[in-house]
């Protein structure tokens, strides 16, 4: 399998550096076959639309100015990170929306996934998310890489998070979807696959409100549950037990704190992708974990995941 051959990057409008195209590049250099990377940058000022004085067709020429200068220095700042193995192109679009934009880039190309850079808080290590990355986040029907670090290093360890304690069909399908991404990287980058899972804490209320009630025979029961799980999991696809670390606790604890033991350069975390009111959460994992990552994260959609923004979607 050969994955992430076609490539859509968020071009960063505020500075020259372009992590996360140095990143597409990376994925793209290590393809066994051509690939295809794609800088995009979605503009859009209001002034341009309010200027009553101008006609429509003056508006649209300066529209068309801004974005032909915004091609010319895209083309430029990305020199450094071209090489001849790698197709590449630009895409400026002008669009009040940068979020729905870039989506609509996605469906356009068929992108395999899309890469962004992501903020570093100016005296933390963690990264600021914006808006437009939890829209993408939650919307956007492919993989979705938001960079934080410069460069992934060869013979790196490389993280999934899975899900091994669910018996829903559609946690089993995502939880394969991230092994298998992880295990391409992995092979890509000479890297060390881990699977992650973390079990959940015994309810300290049952064992108040029901005196007979056993937590150290729940608490094995539960652990034993996600090991035997993990331990098929690992097996279907080769996996050692030693790279597999079944963790008591929560997920925002065990998985940065995992990453951070083993220094990895990326995390792999599966999205339920929920709009609406529900979208004020994307995961039982992601949301909680993502703040606290210092990592790459490789944010993965369910199978049969539909975008509230897919032109295809039935009204």
């Amino acid at each position: 399998m050969s994955i992430y051959n076609s490539i859509l990057v968020v071009a960063d409008i505020n500075r020259d550096e372009q992590p996360a195209l140095a990143r597409a590049m990376q994925l793209a250099a290590k393809s066994k076959s051509k690939s295809h990377v794609t800088l995009f940058m979605s503009i859009y000022d209001f002034s341009y639309d309010m200027t009553s004085m101008l006609s429509s067709e003056e508006r649209e020429s300066m529209r068309k100015g801004v974005i032909y200068q915004r091609t010319l220095w895209l083309e430029k700042i990305s020199q450094p990170y071209l090489f001849s193995a790698v197709d590449f192109d630009i895409k400026v679009v002008w669009h009040h929306r940068p979020y729905e934009a870039i989506i609509s880039e996605v469906f356009k190309g068929n992108y395999d996934i899309l890469v962004k850079a992501t903020r570093k808080h100016d005296s933390l290590e963690s990264a600021i998310f914006t808006p437009t990355d939890w829209h993408l986040l939650r919307k956007c029907p492919s993989p979705v890489l938001l960079v934080k670090n410069a460069t992934w290093p060869e013979g790196s360890n490389m993280i999934a998070s899975v899900h091994v304690g669910s018996e829903e069909p559609s946690h089993h399908q995502l939880n394969n979807r991230m092994v298998e991404q992880l295990q391409e990287l992995c092979r890509r980058f000479d890297a060390t696959p881990y699977l992650v899972s973390a079990s959940p804490y015994t309810p300290a209320n049952i064992a108040v409100e029901v005196p007979e009630f056993d937590a150290l025979s729940y608490a094995e029961a539960v652990r034993g549950h996600y090991l035997s799980q993990m331990k098929i999991l690992r097996q279907n696809y080769g996996i050692d037990s030693e790279n597999t670390i079944v963790d008591e606790g929560l997920p925002e604890d065990v998985i940065p704190a995992t990453a951070e033991k083993l220094e990895a350069s990326l995390v792999i975390l599966g999205t339920t992708g929920r709009t609406g009111l529900s979208a004020v959460f994307i995961g039982n994992t992601a949301e909680s974990v993502l703040d606290k990552l210092t990592c790459d994260v490789l944010a993965i959609k369910p199978e049969g995941y539909v975008s509230p923004l897919d032109p295809n979607k039935p009204e």
